[in-house]
């Protein structure tokens, strides 16, 4: 079945959609994106979503897109257009096309930013079996730009992280810088100890994920134990849990880190119930 997509206006068949070969997106990587996850037909967390997007284009001081206003209609518009029930909405923004190559940024005025919307059909998205085993992570360092709180297209050394991972057999990477871990590399990291939950502190260091901020916030509404700070990977396979969360796998345990098993190997009871409260709550009120 051919998706119908969202770009700059328009509804149309996915091989349809064409964007500029000289987007500054596809030349400098100079956009932002942001993944919205569906369950049961229902947009999770959109306004958090929301508000992250127009905070990366403040940050990089890129110009809203017209649409932008009207992004709640137009994600409901593609769910019913692509018969959605799990699955997910990939969203991206980009300074736009000039007609040539330039680091300097185009006159806003004259060049307006490229949106293009699609949807992934994921059917069984909430009831992932991998949850119910756990991943396996591997470490590696972290050598990314200093602004990862923006959430931009720039994705090529997770890619790259993800690809390591596979190759030692696992799932996928944390990234460590200076001894400590900073995030997955598309998810925020966590670890429990002795019932305390344990994850880094927002900075410009990792993502402000929109997903961690629900998490958290269920963690402690449960009266569970949260505590900011970061941990080193000897810390983590010390601990008794580990996990991640992200839009697109909500709550996931990781049950091994650099070949040493994580607690008893499992997915850890904290874990399992936080992934258990995100989807009940997230479903409840998602819209």
């Amino acid at each position: 079945m051919t998706r119908t997509v969202y770009l700059n206006g328009e509804y149309l068949p996915e091989t349809e959609a064409k964007v500029s070969i000289f987007d500054r997106s596809f030349l400098m990587a100079d956009g932002v994106y942001e993944v919205t996850s569906v369950l049961g037909g229902k947009l999770i967390d959109f306004d958090g979503h929301l508000a992250r997007l127009e905070r990366s284009l403040n940050e990089l001081d890129m110009e809203k897109p017209e649409a932008f206003d009207d992004l709640l209609d137009i994600h409901r518009k593609l769910v019913e257009l692509n018969g959605i029930d799990e699955g997910m909405i990939y969203l991206q923004v980009s300074r736009g096309s000039a007609g040539d190559r330039d680091f300097v940024f185009p006159d806003p005025e004259e060049t307006k930013p490229t949106l293009v919307l699609f949807t992934q059909n994921k059917p069984g998205l909430a009831d992932n079996p991998v949850a119910k085993k756990g991943i396996k992570v591997i470490s590696i360092e972290d050598i990314r730009w200093g602004r990862r709180d923006i959430k931009t297209v720039q994705l090529l050394y997770p890619s790259m992280g993800k690809m390591a991972a596979k190759k030692a057999g696992c799932d996928d990477a944390w990234l460590v810088e200076d001894g400590q871990v900073t995030e997955g590399t598309s998810n925020n990291a966590y670890i429990v100890k002795d019932g305390t939950i344990i994850t880094r502190n927002l900075s410009q260091d990792i993502l402000h994920g929109i997903t961690r901020a629900a998490v958290l916030r269920f963690a402690r509404e449960a009266q569970m134990q949260v505590e900011e700070r970061p941990f080193t990977i000897a810390e983590a396979q010390a601990a008794d849990e580990a996990f991640y969360t992200s839009a697109s796998s909500f709550v996931m345990p990781v049950v091994e880190i650099d070949g040493t098993k994580v607690g008893d190997g499992k997915p850890g009871p904290v874990a399992k119930r936080l992934r258990e409260i995100y989807l009940e709550e997230s479903v409840k009120s998602g819209i």
